[in-house]
Formats: C-alpha cells, sequence, structure tokens
C-alpha cells in the first residue's frame, strides 16, 4: 500500500537516497531540506526545520494534496566536532537547535493529522554514538542522546492513537557528512591527539555503509506491525560497543573506547 512520508534533510546523503528509494516504490515522498533539490522520485520543499513557521508552512502544503500523512523521517541532523572545552555556547545551540529542536517541531506538525487518522510511524535518525559520549564528539552525542529520551517519552504520550516511535541508532555512513560537521576551534593542549582522532573519524565514514542498504533497513522496519524504542544499524564493531558499556566495568569499558579510538 502506498504511503505518505516525509523525510527531512534529503538534499544529500541518506536523506536522498531514503526519499528516492521510496519514491521509485511509488509512495508519495515529501522532502525537507534547506535548498530545493531536484528528482523526479520526490517532491522537494525547500524548509529550514529549525524555524517552526517554515515547517507548520511545509505541512500546510503537503496537506494541500494529501488526505494523510503515515511516515515522518527524522533525517535532518549535522555533526559537531572538538573538544567540550572549546566548544563555545553558539555551536553547542546550533547543533541542538537542528539534531533535537528541529525534530520535534517536526513531530509537532504531524501530529495532529496522525491522531486524525489514528496512524502514524516516526523514525528520529540518531546515531550509536548516542549511547556512549565520544571524544572529541561529546555534543553530537549529548544531542543524539537527548533526541533518544524525547523519542522514549514520546511513545508512551501518543500510542493511544496507534502512533509509533522509534530511534534508529547509525554507525558511520558513506556520505559527506565530514564536509557538514561544525568544527570548533581546537586550542593547543588538545591539537596532537584531535588530528589522530579525527583522521580516524573520517577514514571510518570512508569506509562506511552505504546509504542504501539504510533505506533498505527502513523498508523492513515500516513493514513491522510494532517498534522497539531502538534499532541499531551499522558495521559489528561499532553496533557491539552498546551491549559492551552495558556489561563492561566503566574502566575496562573506557580502556576499549581509548584503544579503538587512538588515543592510546
Amino acid at each position: 500500500m502506498s504511503k505518505t512520508i516525509i523525510i527531512t534533510g534529503t538534499s544529500s546523503g541518506i536523506g536522498f537516497v531514503l526519499a528516492e528509494y521510496f519514491g521509485k516504490k511509488g509512495h508519495k515522498v515529501y522532502g525537507l531540506s534547506r535548498k530545493h533539490t531536484e528528482s523526479s522520485h520526490f517532491t522537494s520543499i525547500p524548509t529550514d526545520v529549525t524555524d517552526n513557521d517554515a515547517v507548520q508552512h511545509a505541512i500546510a502544503e503537503v496537506l494541500e494534496s494529501e488526505s494523510r500523512i503515515d511516515v515522518l523521517i527524522n533525517n535532518a541532523g549535522m555533526g559537531m566536532v572538538g573538544a567540550v572545552e572549546d566548544s563555545s555556547k553558539e555551536d553547542i545551540l546550533k547543533l541542538f537547535n537542528l539534531n533535537l529542536v528541529g525534530a520535534v517541531q517536526m513531530m509537532s506538525a504531524v501530529m495532529p493529522k496522525m491522531r486524525e487518522n489514528k496512524f502514524g510511524q516516526i523514525i528520529n535518525v540518531s546515531s550509536i554514538g548516542s549511547e556512549m559520549g565520544l571524544p572529541f564528539r561529546g555534543f553530537y552525542s549529548a544531542s543524539k542522546s537527548a533526541l533518544d529520551k524525547v523519542t522514549e517519552a514520546m511513545r508512551y504520550e501518543v500510542y493511544p492513537w496507534n502512533i509509533h516511535v522509534c530511534s534508529l541508532h547509525l554507525g558511520d555512513i558513506k556520505t559527506n557528512i565530514t564536509e557538514n560537521r561544525v568544527r570548533t576551534k581546537v586550542s593547543e593542549p588538545y591539537k596532537n591527539v584531535f588530528d589522530k582522532v579525527y583522521a580516524l573519524m573520517n577514514s571510518h565514514v570512508g569506509d562506511g555503509t552505504e546509504p542504501l542498504e539504510v533505506a533498505e533497513y527502513v523498508d523492513q522496519l515500516l513493514a513491522k506491525k510494532s517498534w522497539k524504542a531502538h534499532y541499531y544499524f551499522g558495521k559489528f564493531a561499532q553496533k557491539i560497543g552498546v551491549p559492551l558499556k552495558w556489561i563492561l566495568p566503566q574502566e575496562t569499558y573506557e580502556n576499549l573506547m581509548k584503544k579503538y579510538n587512538k588515543l592510546v
């Protein structure tokens, strides 16, 4: 059955691949991103999801043509690298405004129609890194972790209307995220170790999972009748970090993370 699907962050990367994938499968897809994106497989609506008026206008535009909104995929987001000490208030707020507030504004905008139709599926694209504080990505981890907790809370609040919400934690995906990250000024005490970690994280992205595999996994999720709160998708070496954090002593886990990130 054809669904009406709204996806944010569709100008490139995972969002673009998701929008094209579901459009080709016959779904009515609307892609929201700051700039117009040319595609014959989905309708592009230029939208800054951090601007609530723009979000409301975009959803109103969708509803001019559609009687329902079945799926929202909150994919829009950005990375941020740098030491906690060096991060400015402005950069932190910019990050949380997109990764958390933008997603919340999108969910709030689609909820009335989903509630009216007594059905909806919302996927908040998170990160495996939301489950642990990653070196030199502390605020990125924190922003995605905050989104995870909002997702958990919302599951309780919307289940009476048959609306399902989950976090999809991704490992490194082969995209241009390295070009779009906020990079804080790196002060002298951190420079040498940061340069090593930064080169490593970029190589992980270069060796990451193909975005099409993410789209295929999301397709499988949408076919499920019920959802868990959290799903993890990526290479084994990254996914294994989550259960290890639950079962290992903190010091042991931190030592493993230091080795994985070449801090020792």
